[in-house]
């Protein structure tokens, strides 16, 4: 029975990365059309079309060949789904070099250590980022959506404006913005009031 090598490269962000599993595939013996690829995918997402051809293509007695565990899966229920379906395709999974047999018990067990050991390492970045991000907001480095233009900006750009020399489109491309920012940059403010008794006292310029 023929035995083909099938591929899967995934990578969330990083294109180099993703050439560079590709590279490995293709030292382990993959040809370049048996490469499956999902970019800008996330190991924890199941929804991944370049993962699902790659087990749609793999038939009885075939290996799907990845770099490494996380590629494939991140949690060890995607992992265990994954591995359910080769055994009842009758498929080996080769992580790098070593081949292991998910119907056998010793292949199995191994398996699933290396999926437990995957998962806590996704969980461990995730708590690291939000530590991290804590941190930042803790030091005010991170804050809310910035306006972009600056307060004198959107007092030069009002004044242009006004002149009638200068169109939406000019002041758009002077200020390195969208016409939509434009727009809202020339919308009439509104003033803020406040009652004192019966009669309202009003705060801001008089238009």
């Amino acid at each position: 029975m023929t035995r083909t090598l099938i591929g899967y490269a995934r990578c969330s962000t990083d294109k180099q990365d993703l050439e560079a599993q590709k590279q490995a595939l293709a030292a382990l013996g993959v040809a370049e059309d048996r490469i499956y690829t999902d970019h800008g995918m996330t190991g924890t997402s199941r929804a991944r079309p370049g993962l699902d051809q790659a087990l749609a293509a793999v038939r009885e007695s075939d290996t799907l060949v990845v770099s490494k565990l996380d590629r494939l899966a991140r949690s060890v229920p995607d992992a265990r789904a994954i591995a359910d379906q080769f055994a009842a395709k009758g498929v080996r999974l080769a992580l790098g070099a070593v081949v292991h047999h998910p119907p056998d018990p010793m292949g199995k067990m191994f398996f699933n250590v290396l999926a437990t050991f995957a998962e806590f390492e996704a969980d461990l970045i995730r708590a690291r980022t939000r530590e991290g991000m804590a941190i930042a907001r803790a030091r005010g480095k991170l804050r809310g959506k910035q306006p972009k233009l600056s307060e004198r900006q959107q007092k030069d750009l009002r004044r242009m404006h006004g002149s009638g020399e200068y169109s939406i489109s000019d002041l758009a491309e002077l200020f390195s913005v969208s016409r939509p920012t434009v727009y809202r940059t020339l919308e009439p403010r509104q003033p803020t009031s406040r009652t004192l008794g019966s009669r309202p006292i009003c705060f801001g310029r008089i238009a």
